[in-house]
C-alpha cells in the first residue's frame, strides 16, 4: 500500500482546542490524510469547519453515523481506514462502536468512555474484530518517559518502591464554567464529563503515567477529593493514597485550582537502587538519581538515550521535543502499526508503543474507584476491581 492512511473526524470543528491538536498530531509525520468528518452535532458548524480543511462538501458529514454508514459504503480505496473521536466524553462510546461494527479502527481521546462497562465493552468489540484502537495518553508519547519506562523495565533502579507523580493546573481556579469559556462548561457537567472532574480529566493522565513507567498495576486505593469553587458540580482538586501489585506505594495529587500553575505533570519514581524524576515543562531532561555516584540527566537526541526513546525522537539533542511531538508520536506508531497491517506484515516492537483500549479500562477503574474513595466519609482503602 503506497498511499497516506485516511482519516475521518468526529468532532475537533473550528472552535475545538483538541482538534486542532489532533489533526496537527496526525499530519506531522506525513503519514495520515484528513479526508472526511463530522465536526460538530451542529451541521452548519461542521460544514463550515470541513469547509476550512478543505475538504469536498460530500465529504463533510452532520452527523457521525451518515458519516460512518456513508463511509462503509464507499471502495476500499476511497473510504477512511479509521476515525479520531475528539468529543467530550459522553459522546466517545456510541461513535467508536459503531466505527468497529462497521469495520473502522479507531484513535479516540482519554478517557476512553462515560463509563466503565462501555468501556468493558468497547474492549469486546475490538477483540471481536481484530481492529485496531488507539487511546491519546500524551505523555505516553515523550521520548524521555520512554527512556524512563525502559530503565525501569531493565532494572535500573531495582524494586520500585515508591511513586510521587503530580498535575497540578491552575485555569479552574474561579468558575470559567459561566463565562462563556466551552471547555470549562463541559469539563465541568457531569452530564459531559462523567462523575469526576479534575481526576477524570488530569488524574487519567497522572494515573496512566505512573503505571506506564513503572509497569506496575494499581491494586488500591485511598482518595481525598475536594471542589473548591462554589457551585461546581465536580471535583477541581484531589489527592490519592495508591498501592501496587508489587507492594510499592504511590501519591498522586491533581489540581485544577492551583493558582498560577499551568500543566506541571511531574513524575517521581524511586527503587531499591536510585530513582528517576521527569517534568512536562521541561521534557527534554529526565534525571536519573544514584545511591552510589552522582545524579545524571539525560538528554533527548543524545547517544545515552535507548532504542524506544530514539524511536521517537525527530530531531537531534538541543532541539525541544514537546507537546505535540509527545502526541504525535501517538498517531505514527499508531499509523505504522495499522499500515503493517494492511499489508499482512509484522509491526516492529517499537510502533506497538501506544495507549490502546486495556489503558482505557485501567483509567475508567480508576476513576470509579476515586469517587468511590473521595466521597466516603471513612477514610479507609478500596479494591481496584
Amino acid at each position: 500500500m503506497n498511499r497516506k492512511l485516511r482519516m475521518g473526524m468526529i468532532g475537533g470543528g473550528n472552535n475545538a482546542f483538541i482538534g486542532a491538536i489532533h489533526r496537527l498530531a496526525a499530519f506531522m509525520d506525513g503519514q495520515i490524510e484528513l479526508v472526511c468528518g463530522c465536526f460538530s452535532s451542529n451541521p452548519d458548524t461542521s460544514m463550515a469547519s470541513g469547509k476550512s480543511y478543505y475538504l469536498p462538501e460530500n465529504r463533510i458529514y452532520t452527523s457521525y453515523s451518515e458519516m460512518i454508514k456513508c463511509e462503509a459504503k464507499l471502495a476500499e480505496g476511497d473510504r477512511m481506514d479509521f476515525v479520531s473521536i475528539v468529543t467530550p466524553n459522553h459522546l466517545h462510546f456510541q461513535p467508536a462502536m459503531m466505527a468497529l461494527e462497521h469495520g473502522f479502527n479507531v484513535v479516540i481521546d482519554k478517557p476512553i468512555t462515560f463509563t466503565l462497562d462501555e468501556a468493558i465493552q468497547l474492549k469486546g468489540k475490538v477483540e471481536e474484530t481484530g481492529l485496531l484502537l488507539a487511546l491519546t495518553h500524551t505523555y505516553a508519547g515523550y521520548p524521555a518517559v520512554k527512556q524512563a519506562k525502559a530503565m525501569v523495565a531493565e532494572g535500573s533502579f531495582g524494586k520500585i518502591r515508591k511513586i510521587y507523580v503530580e498535575y497540578p493546573q491552575g485555569w479552574l481556579a474561579s468558575k470559567l464554567e459561566d463565562s462563556g469559556n466551552l471547555q470549562a462548561a463541559w469539563r465541568t457537567d457531569p452530564k459531559r464529563s462523567g462523575k469526576a472532574g479534575a481526576m477524570g480529566d488530569i488524574g487519567t493522565h497522572a494515573h496512566h503515567l505512573a503505571e506506564y513507567i513503572t509497569g506496575l498495576k494499581t491494586t488500591a486505593l485511598s482518595a481525598d477529593l475536594n471542589t473548591f469553587v462554589p457551585g461546581r458540580l465536580l471535583d477541581d482538586d484531589g489527592v490519592v493514597l495508591l498501592r501496587f501489585n508489587n507492594g510499592a506505594s504511590g501519591v498522586l495529587m491533581v489540581s485544577q485550582i492551583a493558582v498560577g500553575e499551568e500543566n506541571a505533570l511531574k513524575i517521581r519514581v524511586y527503587g531499591e537502587k536510585g530513582g528517576l524524576e521527569w517534568a512536562q515543562q521541561q521534557p527534554n531532561s529526565l534525571i536519573v538519581k544514584w545511591a552510589d555516584k552522582p545524579t545524571e540527566t539525560y538528554r533527548v537526541g543524545t547517544e545515552f538515550m535507548g532504542q524506544m526513546a530514539v524511536a521517537n525522537t525527530r530531531t537531534p539533542g538541543g532541539h525541544p521535543e514537546g507537546y505535540l511531538e509527545a502526541f504525535a508520536n501517538i498517531y505514527r506508531n499508531f499509523s505504522y502499526t495499522l499500515r503493517a497491517k494492511m499489508n499482512n506484515e509484522q509491526p516492529k516492537p517499537e510502533w506497538l508503543d501506544y495507549p490502546g483500549v486495556e489503558d482505557g479500562i485501567r483509567g475508567m477503574k480508576f476513576i470509579d474507584t476515586v469517587v468511590k474513595s473521595g466521597y466516603n466519609n471513612n477514610i479507609k482503602w478500596f479494591p481496584f476491581e
